[in-house]
């Protein structure tokens, strides 16, 4: 866990200096007090025979005095404790929230979505919560108990044996605790990435849970997971509970023993009653450190797993880098394939291979293949949300990894399959790439045949999308995803199956508005209906992630089987201006 504290800044460590500074005070204060704790009642025994009060006005003006000082300590260590922690939560959380930003879609894979949302929020508490307990007790406690054993050893050999009986015994039972509970610690976090991925993954398809009346199946996986969670700290509680009688007995054994030694002591003319309530305050204080101890051993076993969990995410090497050195361009919206191969990491087989292609400036060049022929794998190695495992994929005449990423994606307007609004306006939702201007984004909604349904809107551009965008139909999300890409004026379009939601009159007017309004623009086209892509300047047909068929609409129909065969399953021979089916 100590190697997040990379993350503090020179302020914090000037404040944790001034805690270390602030908690030898009040431990100072603490123990002055016992001093005068033993006065008075020293004062008092004077008083009986001599009646006179004026000592233990005194030393009772100096223990509220000191009393006083030492909490005044305690409330300064706990607010800038306090401070240090969260500011370095909130630290963490924007460097998780950054790196993970960053990750290529192999890294979110690799930890799962629940996962990091676990380490992004749950963790960074549970370390947030540890180190307060740090900063306030793991200093406190162990000057406190050393400085109170030094006290405690120049008072009686008898009573420090005694002491010291019972701080042993404290140190077994913490270790033992420790020794318990610490490995369940590591099983708690990894079942609460599980209880989070049941509940995640119940709540995203809660239409279709309903749809197939499978409640009871999904809550039985819930129940599943919610119990073995509960098990593991049902465990982890009981065993932590044992402290409170473990403390109540060693402080109650304590407490008899120096009373009995005590009293034979005063009997034996060895000493007086005052320094045993001295001593008895001073061992209050030893066994109360050990108890803040106890407490730090509790919860840093958990914090520490939470801390290698976070450093698990800060320290994964993004597998899509920049370049240090970026190339310029030669060319202007081009998109080129070289033998380009592609395999999910630790995957035998390969998705695509040896795909080869140039698309020019202003081209259309669409994909078509079945289900599961790497359609979308092909399409989603442009951007790079993943690198090509063989061969080298240009942009505009460079190697996109000799691109920049925010140089490549200003370059590219992307489309995703599944339709993505975000909390907010419309237009706020169509200018999410750096769009402000309200005639462009009006435009962009126009061309993307979305400005009639957003009109008639409450609110109209201003109307708010809910997450997710829960609130709009699967149609008027992908328009308005359409709309998104168009604003930024982009060199490449990548379209990954973007007109599925939409009806065949809407798909074609939103065709012939690209066609129209980015003339100029080179777009990339992942389809599953033949209407979609006939106009194509190039189709390549994919089957099992290799190219079987290349060519414009009329050229396939003669020369390519595959595609003839999905054609023929949309179209009549007669629309296909097929005269013979064979």
């Amino acid at each position: 866990m100590f190697k997040l504290y990379k993350n503090l800044k020179a302020v914090d460590w000037i404040l944790i200096v001034c805690i270390v500074g602030i908690t030898v005070a009040q431990v100072y204060f603490t123990m002055t007090l016992v001093d005068y704790v033993s006065g008075i009642v020293e004062a008092i025994q004077i008083a009986y025979s001599t009646e006179e009060t004026g000592d233990i006005w005194y030393n009772g003006g100096m223990m509220i005095l000191y009393a006083a000082c030492s909490a005044l300590c305690q409330v300064v260590t706990g607010f800038i404790a306090s401070h240090v922690s969260s500011d370095l939560s909130r630290r963490l959380r924007s460097r998780v929230f950054t790196k993970v930003e960053g990750f290529s879609v192999a890294e979110v894979n690799k930890f799962s979505t629940a996962s990091l949302i676990t380490r992004s929020t749950n963790d960074i508490q549970q370390v947030q919560m540890a180190n307060i307990m740090i900063l306030r007790m793991l200093i406190s406690a162990p000057i406190t108990a050393i400085w109170a054993i030094c006290k405690i050893s120049a008072t009686s050999w008898e009573l420090t044996t005694a002491a010291a009986v019972a701080i042993v015994l404290l140190v077994i039972g913490i270790l033992a605790i420790m020794l318990t509970v610490l490995p369940k610690f590591k099983v708690v976090q990894k079942l609460t990435d599980r209880l989070n991925g049941v509940t995640r993954e119940n709540l995203t398809g809660i239409r279709v849970v309903r749809a197939y009346n499978a409640e009871n199946y999904q809550q039985e996986k819930f129940d599943k997971a919610n119990d073995d969670f509960t098990k593991v700290q049902t465990f982890t509680g009981r065993v932590i509970a044992l402290m409170n009688p473990m403390m109540t007995i060693i402080m109650n054994g304590i407490s008899l023993a120096i009373y009995l030694i005590g009293a034979y002591l005063i009997i034996d003319g060895t000493t007086k009653y005052a320094p045993i309530v001295s001593f008895m305050m001073l061992v209050t204080q030893v066994v109360m450190a050990f108890v803040m101890l106890l407490m730090m051993f509790i919860m840093l076993p958990r914090a520490m797993v939470a801390a290698k969990r976070i450093n698990e995410v800060l320290d994964t090497p993004d597998s899509i880098t920049d370049p240090e050195t970026e190339k310029q361009t030669t060319e202007t919206g081009t998109v080129e394939f070289k033998d380009v191969s592609f395999k999910y990491p630790d995957a035998d087989g390969y998705v695509i291979k040896d795909i080869s292609f140039k698309a020019e400036k202003g081209q259309t060049i669409a994909f078509i293949g079945s289900t599961g022929s790497g359609k979308s794998t092909l399409i989603n190695l442009v951007p790079r949300f993943y690198d090509a495992t063989d061969g080298e994929i240009l942009v505009d005449g460079v190697n996109v990894k000799d691109l920049k990423q925010h140089t490549l994606h200003q370059k590219i307007g992307y489309v995703p399959q599944k339709g993505v609004l975000f909390t907010g306006t419309v237009a706020e939702n169509i200018g999410y790439g750096g769009v402000t201007d309200r005639a462009t984004i009006e435009d962009a909604a126009k061309i993307a045949e979305a400005d009639e349904f957003i009109q008639h809107m409450e609110k109209g551009y201003e109307s708010e999308i809910a997450q997710g965008g829960k609130n709009v139909s699967g149609g008027q999300k992908q328009r308005i995803s359409i709309a998104r890409a168009v604003a930024t004026h982009p060199e490449i379009m990548i379209f990954d199956d973007s007109f599925s939601a939409l009806d065949y009159k809407t798909d074609k007017k939103v065709r012939e508005n690209l066609k129209e309004h980015l003339s100029g623009t080179t777009n990339l086209i992942v389809a599953q209906r033949i209407g979609t892509i006939m106009d194509a300047d190039k189709i390549i047909v994919l089957d099992k992630g290799k190219a079987v068929g290349v060519g414009t609409h009329k050229e396939l129909l003669e020369t390519c089987d595959v595609y003839k065969e999905i054609a023929l399953s949309q179209l009549s021979a007669e629309e296909l201006g097929i005269k013979e089916v064979l």
